[in-house]
């Protein structure tokens, strides 16, 4: 049954609502959430005058504290609203947007059905994905499961629909790992291979933050089998060394700047070495040039993320719409040309979710 699926998919984007044409995506973000809760990173700190963040709601005056303290805050991790996620989403459609890709992974409170909605509503492409994130929302019987019966969810999920519900996968991912990676996390790894192999869609990887994170999770899916061309590195704002950036791209894999309008640069990523940043809009756009005159426009993708409310535009974020609305023409003004642009954002993201 895969090998046919994988045939009549040849060539095509699936979609929410089925296969499109490549040619139909437009202006594409690779890395988003619409739906999400990341309630197992939450927890209950010990004082009461921390505890007392849990249920807070978000308001203009502790927008910042709220942002630094994201685990502690239900209203800032729990994406559950659909009127609101329509409306936050529409905004990117209306700035002419074609394409969001929703990479919440099994476990994270993917929404297939609501996803539909939103698309036919909006009449934007959702390309939905399907994988398993960092450990902490592993299957609790993970290390009991083989490999086989995890690519066997992710494969069902790409070819006949998460649950009962018709809505089919278009990207395995986002793949995660928290940093050494554990005999589990290389086990979803190889099972994402095998679910690439089974059905041609693309992969891809949040990894852990480490310098040597990347190369490592790329390596065992090559090792896999997968074509790095076909394979998505997210993140890749947090790493400031050109110089890695440079042998990440010389292996052929996209590189992925996905958290474009997130400029607050105050809090560090927790548990990284010093060489793991946050960035800015500016430092993005830097490293952007820098590829792009080491020759390497063809594997650019970027994004925002958005995965957590305060991102929203009601709550003062930059929220889906910052890309089109303000990234574009400052990338214009910096001296992009319109060919370059349209490849980030266009023909690049076209060319990934195109299954192989």
């Amino acid at each position: 049954m895969t090998q046919s699926f994988r045939q009549s998919m040849k060539g095509k984007v699936n979609t929410v609502l089925g296969p499109v044409n490549p040619d139909k995506l437009g202006l594409t973000l690779m890395h988003e959430h619409l739906f999400l809760g990341m309630d197992k990173y939450a927890f209950t700190p010990e004082e009461a005058t921390q505890r007392a963040w849990l249920d807070k709601p978000i308001a203009m005056d502790n927008l910042a504290a709220i942002s630094e303290r994201w685990k502690l805050n239900k209203a800032s991790y729990h994406m559950y609203d659909e009127q609101t996620a329509l409306e936050e989403v529409s905004a990117f459609a209306h700035q002419g947007g074609g394409t969001l890709v929703d990479v919440t992974s099994i476990g994270c409170g993917r929404d297939p059905l609501a996803l539909a909605r939103i698309s036919r509503a909006t009449r934007l492409n959702i390309v939905m994905g399907g994988s398993y994130y960092v450990p902490i929302y592993h299957p609790a019987d993970i290390a009991e499961r083989s490999e086989d019966s995890l690519a066997e969810e992710i494969v069902r999920d790409v070819t006949v629909g998460v649950g009962d519900t018709g809505v089919r996968s278009g990207i395995i991912g986002e793949v995660g790992c928290f940093w050494p990676l554990t005999d589990n996390q290389r086990k979803t790894f190889r099972a994402s291979a095998q679910a690439y192999h089974a059905t041609g869609a693309p992969i891809l990887v949040h990894p852990g933050f480490d310098m040597t994170a990347p190369e490592t999770l790329l390596r065992i899916l090559t090792d896999a089998g997968v074509p790095p061309g076909r394979v998505v590195i997210g993140h890749l704002d947090f790493f400031f060394d050109y110089g890695f950036l440079k042998s990440l791209a010389q292996t052929g894999c996209y590189l992925e700047f996905d958290t474009f309008g997130l400029e607050d640069t105050s809090n560090a990523v927790t548990n990284a070495p010093k060489d793991i940043e946050r960035s800015s809009d500016t430092q993005r756009m830097e490293r952007l040039e820098f590829l792009i005159n080491e020759g390497f426009l063809d594997r650019i993708v970027i994004s925002h993320d958005v995965c957590w409310t305060f991102r929203y535009t009601r709550n003062g974020g930059k929220s889906y719409d910052h890309v089109p609305r303000m990234v574009v023409p400052r990338m214009e003004r910096r001296g992009f040309t319109g060919d370059q642009i349209r490849t980030i954002l266009h023909d690049n993201p076209r060319d990934v979710l195109t299954f192989s």
